[in-house]
């Protein structure tokens, strides 16, 4: 694993701040859908109240990057860390006081969405002010690297609390994880627009500059569009519940749901640890392409696997693949665009990955109802070759381009 990013001391102060709070976020992120069920009996409450958070999330991340590259990046991070935390903390205060409005928990969650959709435009685009352009591959995975091992950890930490210490505490050790944030981000230095010429404000014309900028920069549209046909087309979890109960239920079915959910995550981490060989990567380009179509030829698999170990496996080379992608489209977004948009090239980078999956969800979900899950699967997995193989042989921006 390419370490190097962690020898200086402002990304290292940055990264473990992530590496706290991917942990602390999933705690709250397991505690709030367990809490909504417990006060109403009904998942589809927990679907409502999942829609109820992307809304927010998308406007604010797209509105947070404009404001990324209007202010003072550190200040940004303060404010909306210190949000964060101070939403969790009334989300522990609602539990402790068995309050038991779903109402709350959705604004609640929603204000908490918002305030993340303001900060992660911030953060990312902080990176390129911390390390060498050389450097940018092994900064994104190490950040990548440890948000998917909190993916991991978290809920099996969350798992293991609520019959201990009880649901809210859960919600307090998401705020106190958050208190570490705040403090590794106030340690970091200043950083302002590079330029005087940057406009002092945050308004729908600023976000339109940025799509604007986007469509003039074809390397970055592609980026954009890779992560779009991995995600929409190729994104299975949907299909979990079904392919657990039919096709893997003589494994067990709860022990083949949980392996399903685990195995992306987990080859996420593994391709993380790998990031030595990204760092002597030059054409990024290509990572992206192929990374895509590896993305798509595995889920192919899974999708024709009658073996759960068989369809895990193909599933954890899937998330190796995930890794490799975000890790290179990460780096393309920074060294591509010019600091004075790559808050709002990260506010588009947040609600792309945010929406994609949902987008998956409803498109699998009608797919395996019409056709059948391992059909939809396997299908969804070779539209992605075809149309990733399609846009890199169409338009050759992404696969011309390199460090």
């Amino acid at each position: 694993m390419d370490t190097r990013p962690l020898r200086r001391p402002a990304y290292r102060r940055l990264w473990a701040s992530t590496a706290v709070t991917a942990v602390g976020s999933q705690l709250t992120a397991v505690a709030v859908p367990k809490q909504i069920y417990d006060i109403t009996g009904s998942s589809a409450w927990v679907g409502a109240a999942s829609l109820a958070g992307l809304l927010p999330l998308i406007v604010f991340a797209l509105w947070g990057g404009a404001v990324a590259d209007s202010v003072d990046r550190r200040t940004l991070l303060l404010i909306t860390n210190t949000g964060i935390a101070v939403t969790s903390l009334l989300f522990w205060v609602q539990a402790v006081t068995g309050l038991e409005s779903v109402a709350v928990l959705m604004a609640l969650l929603a204000l908490q969405q918002a305030f993340w959709g303001l900060n992660a435009p911030a953060r990312s685009a902080s990176i390129a002010r911390l390390v060498p352009e050389d450097e940018l591959p092994a900064a994104n995975a190490l950040g990548s690297t440890v948000m998917q091992t909190g993916q991991v950890a978290g809920p099996l930490l969350a798992g293991a609390l609520i019959p201990v210490v009880g649901l809210p505490e859960l919600y307090l050790v998401d705020a106190l994880a958050l208190c570490v944030t705040v403090w590794a981000v106030y340690r970091l230095p200043a950083l302002p627009p590079l330029t005087a010429t940057v406009a002092r404000r945050a308004g729908l014309r600023e976000i339109a500059e940025g799509f604007r900028y986007i469509s003039g920069h074809t390397v970055l549209l592609l980026s954009f569009l890779a992560d779009i046909v991995a995600m929409v087309l190729g994104m299975p979890r949907a299909l979990f519940p079904q392919l657990a109960s039919e096709t893997f239920a003589p494994y067990g079915e709860g022990f083949a749901l949980g392996l399903l959910f685990a195995a992306i995550p987990v080859g996420a981490v593994v391709g993380g640890l790998f990031s030595g060989t990204y760092s002597r990567a030059r054409r990024h380009g290509w990572m992206v392409i192929g990374s895509v179509v590896v993305w798509g030829a595995a889920v192919t698999g899974f999708g024709l696997s009658d073996s759960l170990w068989l369809a895990v496996a193909f599933l954890a080379v899937a998330g190796v693949a995930d890794m490799v992608s975000m890790v290179f489209r990460g780096a393309i977004l920074l060294s591509a665009a010019t600091d004075e948009m790559r808050g709002r090239m990260q506010g588009v980078f947040t609600v792309v990955v945010a929406g994609g999956p949902r987008l998956a969800d409803v498109l699998h979900g009608t797919a395996g109802s019409a056709f059948g899950p391992r059909a939809a699967v396997a299908g969804g997995g070779i539209l992605v070759v075809v149309v990733m193989l399609a846009l890199a042989a169409a338009v050759p921006a992404l696969r011309r381009h390199r460090v």
